[in-house]
């Protein structure tokens, strides 16, 4: 029986992003393309204007909600652990764990498996399935968090502190800064399953995905509008919005605000400090550095690749391990304040 190839011969990086070759497709490419494999619906991950695109039925869903027909010309979509042929390799999308309809791509070649994780993270969500972890002989991770400092309480933990402040002031209205996509629906379900049931109100931009989220069957409990509501409607409630808008004039109609933001990001003091983060919230989408190494650990292959984040540390935890390890050096992922 011949050796399966090595991964570098048949998945490689060039400018449009990581291709594979005898498929002759793109996972998550950061230009158009003719084939992609797309992880989740972050604008990051997933772009706009490729032709044929491959992604779960969620993810296809929010592509349509952001990008109407430029999410692609034909849009495939794959269940997971459905697998499918293409040019010999084996396609195969199993849940991250990082947003709905989030996913890893399985790639098998000739008796080869490489895993590329998309973004993950490993804490329970409620509004998506949990990460899977797949054995490989290479693990392709982001490393958006990959340094020891950034470990995370658990998110229970920090909605409640949420409200507990909500308690303390009673007259003020607190305004939470929370990514559109994934952010905002996690903080609203993890606060009914805290038992908080009083209508939550949100900035005009977050009402599509929310409305979204209800239609993939997440609920999300009695969401209004800022838009109308009188200050004295405001106080005493949670407000989310957009992290560009909690700085913005709009958010001034609201009563004596508490600025709070929910992202991994403010386990960085000065971060909450330059922003004006009055309660941070460390509420990540992505894994923290324990979740990472222990990732590894789990999927034990001899190999690892990071794509994005701080990729240095990771390649030498890794290293130290026993593995090979390198940066991809991905180019085209941001470091995205609502993570």
């Amino acid at each position: 029986m011949p050796a399966a190839p090595r991964p570098e011969s048949w998945i490689r990086v060039v400018p449009e992003g990581l291709y594979v070759a005898p498929g002759g497709f793109f996972v998550d490419p950061v230009r158009p393309v003719e084939r992609a494999v797309v992880t989740h619906g972050h604008a990051d991950h997933a772009r706009p204007d490729n032709r044929h695109v491959l992604a779960t039925p969620e993810t296809l869903a929010i592509m349509r909600a952001r990008y109407g027909e430029a999410a692609g010309s034909a849009l495939q979509p794959m269940s997971f652990d459905e697998p499918l042929t293409i040019g010999g390799v084996t396609v195969r999308l199993v849940p991250a764990g990082h947003v709905l309809g989030s996913a890893q791509v399985v790639l098998e070649y000739r008796g080869s498996r490489v895993v590329v994780s998309g973004d993950y993270k490993r804490g329970a969500d409620p509004t998506c399935r949990p990460f899977e972890p797949v054995a490989c002989d290479v693990f392709v991770t982001e490393a958006t968090f990959g340094l020891p400092v950034f470990r995370n309480p658990a998110p229970e933990h920090e909605i409640g502190r949420l409200l507990s402040s909500l308690a303390l002031f009673p007259e003020r209205s607190h305004l939470v800064g929370v990514y559109a996509l994934g952010k905002c629906q996690r903080v609203i379900a993890l606060l009914r399953q805290a038992g908080y049931a009083a209508p939550l109100y949100l900035h005009g931009a977050l009402q599509a995905l929310c409305d979204l989220y209800e239609t993939q069957g997440v609920a999300l409990g009695a969401l209004r509008p800022v838009a109308g509501a009188s200050k004295a409607e405001l106080a005493g409630k949670i407000v989310l919005a957009p992290p560009s808008a909690v700085a913005d004039r709009w958010s001034r109609r609201m009563p004596d605000p508490v600025i709070a933001a929910a992202s991994g990001w403010m386990r960085v003091r000065q971060r909450a400090r330059q922003r004006g983060v009055e309660l941070p919230l460390i509420i990540s989408d992505h894994a923290d550095w324990d979740e990472l190494t222990a990732t590894i650990e789990e999927v034990d292959a001899p190999e690892i690749w990071v794509t994005h984040g701080r990729e240095e540390a990771l390649v030498h935890h890794a290293t130290l391990r026993g593995r090979r390890a390198r940066a991809l050096a991905l180019v085209g992922f941001e470091e995205d304040e609502g993570a």
